[in-house]
């Protein structure tokens, strides 16, 4: 099974949001950027008027490794981890797992879509190719 995160009250929205099929990013209401890890205050103008917004989960990769070896045991090689930028806005990333397609067909540019696994109470965004 995959080390979980511990959930807090700025990150639950973003762990959680799957069960809805959404994926939540923190947004500053203030200067209206979305930012990434979730935090109290906005990383961009320090407001503390921050808010989880749904987002469209579409996104392109930005770069990815395929690793051939299984470092944890719920992971079977080969598998991808990219960064994925999401469309909103430039800059708005994070590290995630390509799935649902052969490693070999990943490339830099892929528009991708957000998938969830759920594990317990978390529901972790992953993406795969977009339609």
């Amino acid at each position: 099974m995959r080390k979980l995160p511990l959930l807090s009250a700025e990150t639950r929205p973003f762990w959680t949001g799957g069960e809805v099929g959404e994926l939540r990013m923190h947004r500053c209401e203030d200067c209206s950027r979305f930012f990434h890890p979730p935090a109290p205050i906005c990383r961009h103008c320090s407001s503390l008027n921050v808010t989880p917004t749904p987002v469209s989960g579409r996104g392109r990769v930005v770069t990815f490794t395929i690793n051939h070896q299984a470092w944890t045991p719920e992971f079977t090689e080969p598998y991808v981890v990219a960064i994925v930028e999401l469309e909103e806005q430039a800059g708005l990333r994070f590290l995630s797992n390509v799935v649902n397609c052969s490693p070999e067909a990943v490339e830099i540019g892929m528009p991708v879509t957000v998938v969830f696994e759920n594990v317990e109470d978390v529901w972790i965004p992953l993406f795969e190719r977009a339609a």
